[in-house]
C-alpha cells in the first residue's frame, strides 16, 4: 500500500442509463458506445499513476472488464446521491490510512497522467487541490483530510458547483489545476476527433 490514492468515479455502462444527455442529441446506443470509449481511456491515463488505484462502481462491481484487477482495486458507490457517494468514498480511505487521496470522473478526453501526478504533487503544499471543468463543476477533487460539507447542499450537474464548492474553502488553502472539458452533451464533444465514429452528422 502506497500513501496515496486514485479513486475513479464510474457509472456501469448500461443502455439507456449513461450519458442521458448526449443520448437526447445521440440515442442510446450511440451514447453507450461513446461511454465506454471514455472509460476505455480514464482507465489508460490512470493504470500508469503510481499510486494505488480504486474504481469505484455506480451499481454493481464487474469482475470482468476493463479495469484490470492487476491494476486497480475495485469498490461500490454507497449513498443517496454524488455528494454522500464522495464523501464515503474519500471517509473509507481515509481511514484505511491513505495521506493523499485524489478523485477523478470518467468522461474526459482531456484528462491525462501528467494532470493527475501534478494533483498528488500540488497536495504537498496545499489542503485542496480542484480541477476545474468548464461546465462550472469539477473534474478532480484531491484531499487529504475529510471536508464533508464540500458534498452537501450542492446541486449536482449545474454550473454553480465549483463556485459554491470554492465558498466551502474560502478558508482552505486550494490550488486549482487547469480548466478541462468534460463530455455531458453533443456540444461538448463534437470538436473531438476521435469521437465522430460513433456518431452521424448531427447539426
Amino acid at each position: 500500500m502506497t500513501k496515496n490514492a486514485l479513486i475513479v468515479f464510474t457509472r456501469n455502462p448500461e443502455l439507456g442509463k449513461c450519458k442521458t444527455r448526449l443520448a437526447k442529441t445521440l440515442g442510446d446506443q450511440s451514447a453507450l458506445d461513446i461511454y465506454k470509449y471514455l472509460l476505455q481511456h480514464t482507465a489508460n491515463v490512470t493504470k500508469g499513476v503510481q499510486v494505488d488505484r480504486y474504481v469505484f462502481y455506480s451499481v454493481d462491481i464487474n469482475y470482468d472488464d476493463i479495469w484490470s484487477h492487476n491494476f486497480f482495486s475495485k469498490k461500490l458507490q454507497k449513498g443517496e446521491n454524488l455528494g454522500e457517494r464522495m464523501d464515503n468514498a474519500f471517509k473509507e480511505l481515509l481511514d484505511s490510512g491513505y495521506e493523499k487521496l485524489v478523485i477523478i470522473g470518467s468522461d474526459l478526453l482531456d484528462l491525462n497522467e501528467t494532470i493527475i501526478e501534478e494533483a498528488f504533487v500540488k497536495l504537498n503544499l496545499h489542503d485542496v487541490v480542484i480541477g476545474p471543468a468548464k461546465d462550472g463543476g469539477y473534474y478532480l477533487l484531491g484531499m487529504k483530510t475529510q471536508h464533508s460539507k464540500l458534498f452537501k447542499n450542492k446541486d449536482w450537474g449545474t454550473e454553480t458547483v465549483r463556485q459554491d464548492t470554492l465558498k466551502d474553502l474560502q478558508n482552505s488553502n486550494v490550488y486549482l489545476l487547469k480548466e478541462l472539458n468534460d463530455i455531458d452533451t453533443f456540444d461538448d464533444m463534437k470538436h473531438y476527433d476521435q469521437l465522430k465514429p460513433f456518431y452521424k452528422t448531427h447539426d
